[in-house]
């Protein structure tokens, strides 16, 4: 078992310098055919700056993503409801941890990703800072949120870079049953009583407007989209995929019976879709810059946990240290 450091980290992102014309026409060709650009192919840098910044930002909202559903193991309503809500919290461990692998294939080691994490410079889904006071919230949860984030994370699947290609491929089919579990949570809701139904619907009367911000931007205020496309690492614009959530989400409202909280909502015929209302974006832009709901107590949280599960990574560090000796004494025993 090998610790990831800083010192250890996989140098696996090509060390070819940034006038490496065949490796630049040879990039230029991938990105055209549609294929995939993989760690050991030259890549300019500023490709690679944006995977880091799109991966590690996605890592790290899959582990302060973990809070706010962890809050409410211990208060489920039933030991089924204990089991599959934990069963999806150890789901998006696993997800920080496809996409931290990912990252560190581009030669950002993972121990500074994390320590940036803690210390308040990195960036992660605004959607993670808001606070969870009931148990519908896990139903919206579910529903919007990870609707959301399938929405948008299926396209990743073809990303032109192919470590975080092929991760998107299990975390999307596991976030599928994360979108249903939450349906089936409002939708028994739903089917319960007055007061229930009425937690539900003030659940997703709160939910609704932060995960369609989720997306990010409009797209003539995101600078980093066009690019992102232009490189097959991102296929739809913020605009693109906030629509199709929308028209997605419509009806799926209908069948659970919750009304969707836009005034505005109303199917356009002439564009074949639907239209919607305003987004408060000053609203997002406040969480994004730490001032949102619960921003401070997931970053102390997050920092907490790393401070008191220290003497596990030293352990492990101490274990992989001793194998590795072991080993290298058997190799000199044996070359003897």
């Amino acid at each position: 078992m090998t610790v990831p450091t800083a010192a250890n980290a996989p140098a696996f992102a090509s060390s070819a310098g940034p006038d490496d014309a065949d490796g630049r026409t040879r990039f230029e060709e991938l990105i055209a055919a549609d294929d995939r650009v993989e760690p050991s192919d030259w890549m300019p840098e500023a490709y690679r700056k944006t995977l880091v910044r799109q991966i590690s930002q996605h890592a790290h909202s899959e582990v302060i993503g973990m809070q706010p559903e962890a809050n409410w193991i211990g208060r489920a309503p039933s030991l089924k409801r204990k089991a599959i809500l934990m069963a999806k919290v150890q789901d998006e461990a696993g997800h920080g941890l496809y996409l931290y692998s990912a990252a560190q294939t581009l030669g950002t080691d993972r121990d500074t990703m994390f320590e940036q994490l803690i210390a308040g410079s990195a960036k992660y889904s605004s959607i993670f800072n808001y606070l969870t006071p009931t148990w519908a919230d896990m139903g919206s949860i579910g529903w919007l949120v990870d609707g959301a984030a399938i929405c948008n994370q299926v396209p990743l699947c073809r990303a032109s870079y192919g470590p975080y290609g092929r991760a998107m491929v299990r975390i999307c089919k596991e976030e599928s049953f994360h979108q249903r579990q939450g349906f089936e949570i409002l939708l028994s809701l739903m089917a319960g009583t007055p007061e229930q139904r009425a937690m539900a619907q003030e659940s997703v009367n709160r939910w609704y407007w932060p995960a369609l911000m989720m997306f990010g931007p409009p797209d003539d205020e995101s600078p980093n989209s066009q690019q992102s496309m232009a490189w097959n690492i991102k296929r739809l614009s913020n605009d693109g995929l906030r629509q199709r959530f929308i028209d997605m989400l419509v009806p799926q409202a209908e069948v659970l019976g919750v009304t969707l909280p836009d005034p505005d909502l109303r199917w356009n015929e002439e564009r074949g879709h639907y239209d919607h209302g305003p987004l408060d974006w000053d609203e997002f832009h406040e969480v994004l810059a730490g001032r949102g709901q619960a921003n401070a107590q997931r970053l102390e949280r997050r920092r907490q946990a790393h401070e008191d599960g220290a003497w596990v990574r030293e352990a492990a560090r101490a274990y992989a240290e001793r194998m590795a000796a072991r080993r290298e004494e058997r190799f000199e025993k044996v070359a003897s």
